[in-house]
């Protein structure tokens, strides 16, 4: 469990739902990835769907990832190892990852100082694991 403000996680599941739209199809299943994510990292189980909302308002009003990765980039390694294996969850959830998945998670990683070497381990753990 992280320890992130409301106004955090609504900007992590705004990054969330980017990466599930990235492919065009924001499944059922990648929903239930980003509800979790937002369920494990609240008290107040009666703001998901409110949280849910508000991330995909401003998913859909903002087309800069720096507005997502901004609330990243200074958290703790072991935040951004979290959100990194969400993200991945997120991307092979449907057991494909194309090549605007796969460029989306270099340029976050880029964007959060996150090694893509250790992204691509988290990638390959998750898909042994499925």
């Amino acid at each position: 469990m992280l320890k992130l403000e409301k106004k955090e996680i609504v900007g992590i599941s705004a990054l969330l739902i980017h990466a599930a739209k990235i492919d065009e199809i924001y499944s059922e299943k990648e929903k239930k990835i980003i509800k979790n994510f937002i369920e494990n990292n609240i008290s107040e189980i009666t703001e998901i769907d409110k949280i849910i909302k508000d991330a995909e308002k401003l998913e859909e009003n903002s087309n800069q990832l720096l507005n997502y990765t901004k609330i990243i980039k200074d958290s703790p390694l072991k935040t951004k190892t979290e959100i990194i294996e969400q993200l991945w969850k997120i991307l092979i959830s449907d057991n494909n990852v194309d090549l605007y998945e796969s460029n989306l998670m270099r340029r976050i990683c880029g964007l959060i100082y996150f090694s893509d070497k250790e992204s691509g381990e988290i990638k390959m753990r998750l898909m042994k694991s499925k």
